[in-house]
């Protein structure tokens, strides 16, 4: 009876559809060594009330390397989210898995948190399948060619929130 009753006030504090997300479904992926880092203090629950407002989060991910800590892992799975641990660059990873949500009928807008340039073309294909995309980075060290190309790019303050500018 009590486990009904934490589901009910979970379905309160987190709806299951977004009004203003018009049905879109969202893959946000997350590059954990390049910014769940203790300078930039992302929130991951922040990064997701962000996101959210685009469409209905079904694919979160963030992805680790083996050096990740065990309260990082937690942390993660804490704010909702699947962590991916892989030995050495995490990037391929990434890079893999937002293929095979580019090629997902079911996914509408691919999101990618991250600055690094080096998914400048995976944006691109992402558009050129009539994907959506969002990029959410962090200054400094924030490509502008990743800004520019996505269509909308969030710009996370130092201490994580969205910066109006």
């Amino acid at each position: 009876m009590r486990q009904i009753e934490k589901l009910s006030s979970f379905k309160d504090y987190i709806p299951l559809v977004k009004g203003s997300s018009d049905g879109k479904n969202v893959g946000l992926l997350v590059d954990g060594p390049n910014m769940l880092r203790k300078e930039f203090g992302v929130n991951l629950e922040t990064v997701r009330e962000i996101v959210s407002e685009y469409g209905n989060i079904r694919v979160g991910k963030v992805f680790l390397n083996q050096y990740a800590s065990d309260k990082l892992i937690e942390a993660v799975v804490n704010q909702g989210f699947s962590p991916i641990v892989v030995a050495g660059e995490t990037d391929v990873h990434l890079a893999v898995e937002a293929f095979e949500l580019i090629h997902n009928p079911n996914i509408d807008i691919i999101a990618i948190m991250t600055r690094d340039v080096d998914f400048f073309p995976l944006i691109n294909i992402a558009k050129e399948k009539g994907k959506k995309t969002i990029v959410i980075g962090a200054e400094p060290g924030f490509s502008v060619a990743l800004k520019k190309s996505a269509d909308n790019a969030i710009i996370l303050k130092t201490d994580g929130s969205p910066n109006p500018h």
